[in-house]
């Protein structure tokens, strides 16, 4: 049973500073959490730093983030892990000498539920929906690239999110493992659950997003359909010229 929903997150006015180095620039971003939102741009654009601060690895220099009506700026992402708001990473890191279910039935006791029965229970719904039963009981440390990614989005499912920030998720795989990725993906979205997946392999990302951005230079370029995101000229020359930029 996942969190209670929030129908809004809405983040106004966000810049993020590194020192001297500005990375995001006064960044406004406002979805339904049941979307599916894809987020593109070059290497250097500040999506992965949007992404921190959205899920709370990461506090804004300056700008307010609002879950409904709740201000969660100062918010950690543990704690909106309990509301629902879940990040994966880029490069997964299973937890070390342990199975696969346990990986999972972990994430499911510390963010999900305290009881040991429900918990258990979580983690085998988790493992199921991402086709993972039949390596349950090896050890994390031993499974290939595209199942460690699996387990991270078992994991994050198993805090029972209501909205899923993918961090490039798909890095690393070949194509044919990239597109069993976007068919659990779209098993999680199938339940209700959104998603903000940055990622570089476009073409699988299409599959899932209908809502894409753009950015470059710490900035938001273009916001819309998918189609029209990528015929925009401004986001070609972004692309074809990268970005300066951190």
């Amino acid at each position: 049973m996942q969190k209670t929903p929030y129908s809004q997150l809405k983040a106004t006015g966000i810049h993020k500073s590194f020192g001297h180095v500005q990375v995001l620039n006064g960044i406004d971003f406002t979805m339904d959490t049941s979307d599916a939102i894809g987020i593109v741009g070059p290497n250097g654009a500040g999506k992965s730093t949007l992404l921190s601060v959205l899920s709370g690895a990461q506090p804004p220099s300056k700008g307010r983030i609002h879950l409904n009506d709740q201000d969660i700026t100062q918010l950690p992402a543990r704690h909106r892990a309990k509301q629902g708001l879940v990040r994966t990473h880029q490069i997964p890191k299973p937890f070390s000498g342990i199975s696969v279910f346990e990986n999972v039935f972990v994430a499911a006791i510390h963010s999900a539920t305290p009881n040991r029965s429900e918990a258990y229970d979580i983690a085998l719904e988790s493992l199921e929906l991402c086709g993972m039963m039949h390596i349950a009981n090896r050890e994390a440390d031993s499974i290939g690239l595209l199942d460690r990614k699996r387990l991270e989005l078992a994991r994050a499912l198993a805090t029972q999110p209501n909205l899923l920030f993918l961090d490039e998720i798909g890095g690393g795989l070949t194509d044919g493992e990239a597109l069993q990725l976007v068919d659990t993906i779209l098993t999680l979205r199938a339940r209700g659950i959104g998603i903000v997946w940055i990622e570089h392999i476009v073409h699988i990302l299409l599959r899932v997003a209908k809502t894409l951005i753009c950015m470059d230079n710490g900035r938001i370029l273009a916001q819309g359909l998918p189609s029209h995101v990528m015929a925009n000229e401004e986001v070609m020359r972004a692309y074809m010229g990268g970005s300066q930029h951190a």
